[in-house]
Parts: structure tokens; C-alpha cells; sequence
């Protein structure tokens, strides 16, 4: 269901999330979509041989996650994404379940745009990926 949440209603420290397990398909088709056939990605053995032993989610797909939650939560339906920042804080891995917050912490009225704090966790409460988002309401 996508929420539509009138601007006026809309209050700085305002929360929404989603949660979603990463899967062997989602990553596939993540890189399928963008050509991002990264070996940590796809490759179970050159994964086996970096830092993180094993193959890992695209930073990108947990991001993917953050415009979900403003598409379709806060604020909803006709929210036009302007602009983010991230940084990817620690590795998604395949099985992991991931949740996207945003955090209303700007509202700027003149032009109908919220400024909100993005975060994705997982499943053990750890930070994976931090950032700021720019929207428009309409």
C-alpha cells in the first residue's frame, strides 16, 4: 500500500521504514539491471578471496531501499527524490534483512522539500548505510 501523506501533516522527527531480506535473486538482479557484475558481487570464489570472505550486496541496492520507504511511505506518493548523500558504513550480505529508515529533520515550506536522514540497518542493529535525502512533495 503507498501512503500519501499531505505536506502540511508532515512534522520534523516524522519516521518511516520498510524491512527486506537480501536474496541470491535480488542481488542477481540488481546487477542484471545496472551492469554492475562486480565479482564481490556475483562470484562466490574471487568473494571468497577479499576482505569480506564471502559475496556482498551492492552499496547501491541498500540505497535502492531508502527510495522505497520515501516512494511509497514518507512522504509517499508524488515525492520527487532531488538529491542524496551516503556512505556505505559496513557490508550487506546475502541473507541479511535490512531495514531502511528516513527521519524528517528539515521542512522547508516556500518550496514544498523535507530534508531526511537516511539509515539502513540489519538485522543485528548495525549501521550498513548512513546518508541525507532531498525531496520535493507535491
Amino acid at each position: 500500500m503507498v501512503r500519501d501523506v499531505n505536506f502540511a501533516e508532515i512534522k520534523i522527527g516524522d519516521t518511516a521504514s520498510m524491512a527486506k531480506t537480501v536474496t541470491e535473486s535480488d542481488v542477481y538482479g540488481f546487477a542484471g539491471i545496472t551492469g554492475d557484475f562486480n565479482p564481490v558481487h556475483v562470484n562466490a570464489e574471487f568473494a571468497a578471496t577479499t576482505m569480506f570472505k564471502e559475496r556482498i550486496a551492492h552499496g547501491m541496492l541498500s540505497a535502492g531501499f531508502i527510495s522505497a520507504v520515501l516512494g511509497t511511505a514518507l512522504p509517499g506518493r508524488n515525492t520527487i527524490y532531488l538529491g542524496q548523500e551516503l556512505q556505505f558504513k559496513a557490508p550487506v550480505k546475502i541473507g541479511d534483512t535490512v531495514t531502511a529508515t528516513v527521519e524528517v529533520i528539515e521542512k522547508i515550506e516556500a518550496k514544498n522539500r523535507l530534508v531526511l536522514r537516511t539509515t539502513v540497518t540489519n538485522q543485528n542493529g548495525v549501521l550498513v548505510t548512513d546518508g541525507k535525502a532531498t525531496v520535493m512533495k507535491k
